[in-house]
């Protein structure tokens, strides 16, 4: 899938009162075969990642399709990476995660900033963040979301549960989903769309125009 650049629209703030179905956007990315899905999704990133301090979560059932997806991005030197895997440390794991969030607020004044002004950003900052996480090691009950404005079901999940908590602890609430679906998972994807009554639309091959 060709996916092409130019320059996109700013996001706007979320609005704590909306919920996450009525205000979030959805969309998928399909993919014939299983071997060109990591092909696609580093495609996809080497757009979306050049959008300086934006911060995205990547979402994998297993922990071998994180290292897979860690190995890949770790490339691509305008992203910065982190991953939560379910045997890190606690303290490391409440780094990552306040860190992530510091960079979630960053990015929010940064869109309602009225300057275009990047001069007195970091230069490390200027990259943008993903963070590459396990089911099992989403943010527990109690704790603060994490709200990235952009989130990527790297592998979708097989219970509509599942989408529903990836979604409540790492999306904003106007943020924006994208599925990434091989051959079958496509039924999976119209189940979660029917049951939470969403529209799931096929991903543009502009991606700069949902961002």
């Amino acid at each position: 899938m060709a996916i092409e650049a130019t320059e996109a629209p700013t996001f706007t703030s979320s609005s704590q009162s909306a919920s996450h179905s009525s205000q979030s956007r959805h969309f998928f990315v399909a993919v014939d075969r299983l071997q060109f899905k990591m092909e696609t999704f580093v495609d996809l990133l080497r757009v979306a990642g050049r959008r300086p301090c934006l911060p995205m979560v990547v979402c994998c059932s297993s922990r071998d399709e994180l290292d897979a997806v860690c190995s890949a991005v770790s490339n691509l030197p305008y992203i910065s990476l982190s991953s939560l895997y379910s045997d890190l440390a606690v303290a490391e794991r409440t780094l990552i995660l306040e860190n992530f969030r510091h960079l979630t607020m960053i990015w929010n004044q940064k869109q309602t900033a009225l300057s275009g002004d990047d001069s007195e950003i970091a230069e490390k900052e200027q990259k943008s963040h993903i963070v590459v996480v396990t089911d099992a090691c989403l943010p527990l009950p109690g704790e603060s979301p994490i709200s990235a404005p952009v989130l990527i079901n790297y592998e979708l999940p097989m219970k509509k549960e599942t989408y529903n908590r990836r979604m409540a602890t790492c999306l904003s609430a106007d943020g924006i989903i994208i599925n990434m679906v091989v051959g079958g998972e496509v039924v999976t994807l119209k189940s979660i769309e029917e049951s939470r009554g969403l529209v799931i639309a096929e991903m543009p091959i502009n991606i700069s125009e949902i961002l």
